[in-house]
C-alpha cells in the first residue's frame, strides 16, 4: 500500500527507555516487505548517532542515516541561509556540539552573536535567557529547532522548546523568525530526500496532531495518529472538525501492521 513510512520517534516508537509494545515487529515486517523506513524526532538534545544506537538497543536496528532530527535540519538551514553566522545556542550540548562540527562559532558574547538558536533545553537558566536577550535587542536573527510545548515520557510530559521560545519572545517582544522542526516543510523535504521516494508514496505516523500530523497533511503524506503519546480520543473530539485530522488512527504502533502492511 505505502513504499514508505515515516515515523515519529517519542510517543510513537518509545517512551523515554521503553519500546512501545510491538514497534520492533512492525518496523521489522515493513523492512522485509522491501519498504523504505526513516524516523523523524523534533529532539535537538540527541544526535543521529545517539537515536540510531538508542533504537538498535531497544531491537530496532537502525542507521544514523534513517534518523532525521531537528538538529540535522537547523544545522542545513544554517549552512544555506547563514555559512559564516556567529552562534548563541539555547540548547544542550549534544546539539552545541553538532553544530560545532558543522563548523559554525559559538559566542556568548552579545555583540558577536548574530543568530540566536533556540532548542528543548533542560539546563536553560536566566544567564543564557540574558544573553539571547541582549543579542536579539541589538538585532540578532532568532530561529529555533521545533516548536512542541510538551515532550512525552513515561508516566507523563515535560516541558519542552515551546517554552524556551515563548520566554524569549515575552521579554524581547519579538517573534522566532523561523522555526525547522515539525511541522516545517523542510523537515519532511530532508525526509523525502533520504527516502527518494514521493510524498504520495509515503505515510507519516505519529503522536501528535499540531506537529506530524499538520506536516503530513500540508506534504500530501498520508497521515496516522497513534494514542500513545501526547493525543488522546478526547483531544481527537476536539479537533475533529478541524484541518489536521489524520488519515488513520491507531491505538498503538503495533496495530499498523492490521491495516498499512500489505
Amino acid at each position: 500500500m505505502f513504499k514508505g513510512f515515516i515515523f515519529d520517534l517519542d510517543g510513537t516508537v518509545y517512551l523515554s527507555n521503553r519500546l512501545i509494545p510491538g514497534a520492533d515487529r512492525v518496523i521489522r515486517l515493513i523492512r522485509e516487505r522491501g519498504r523504505r523506513v526513516v524516523f523523524l524526532s523534533n529532539k535537538p538534545i540527541q544526535t543521529r548517532e545517539d537515536y540510531a544506537a538508542k533504537l538498535t538497543r531497544l531491537g530496532i536496528p537502525t542507521r544514523p542515516d534513517e534518523v532525521i532530527n531537528s538538529s540535522l535540519v537547523m544545522v542545513n538551514y544554517l549552512k544555506k541561509n547563514a555559512a559564516h553566522a556567529r552562534l548563541f545556542v539555547i540548547g544542550e550540548t549534544a546539539f552545541v556540539e553538532e553544530l560545532k562540527r558543522a563548523g559554525f562559532h559559538i559566542t556568548e558574547e552579545p555583540e558577536e552573536i548574530d543568530y540566536v538558536v533556540v532548542a528543548f533545553d533542560r539546563t536553560f537558566d536566566y544567564r543564557k535567557l540574558n544573553i539571547a536577550f541582549q543579542a536579539i535587542r541589538s538585532g540578532a536573527h532568532f530561529v529555533a529547532t521545533n516548536p512542541d510545548r510538551t515532550c512525552p515520557v513515561e508516566g507523563g510530559e515535560i516541558p519542552d522548546c515551546a517554552g524556551m521560545i515563548a520566554a524569549l519572545e515575552a521579554v524581547t517582544q519579538k517573534k522566532v523568525e523561523v522555526i525547522v522542526g515539525k511541522p516545517s516543510p523542510l523537515m519532511i523535504q530532508a525526509a523525502m530526500e533520504v527516502m527518494g521516494l514521493r510524498p504520495e508514496d509515503c505515510v507519516l505516523i505519529g503522536d501528535r496532531l499540531e506537529t506530524d500530523i499538520k506536516m503530513g497533511k500540508e506534504a500530501g503524506i498520508a497521515t496516522g495518529i497513534v494514542l500513545t503519546g501526547v493525543t488522546d480520543e478526547m483531544m481527537l473530539k476536539e479537533y475533529k472538525h478541524s484541518s489536521i485530522q489524520p488519515d488513520f488512527v491507531f491505538q498503538s504502533i503495533a496495530d499498523v501492521e492490521n491495516l498499512l502492511i500489505g
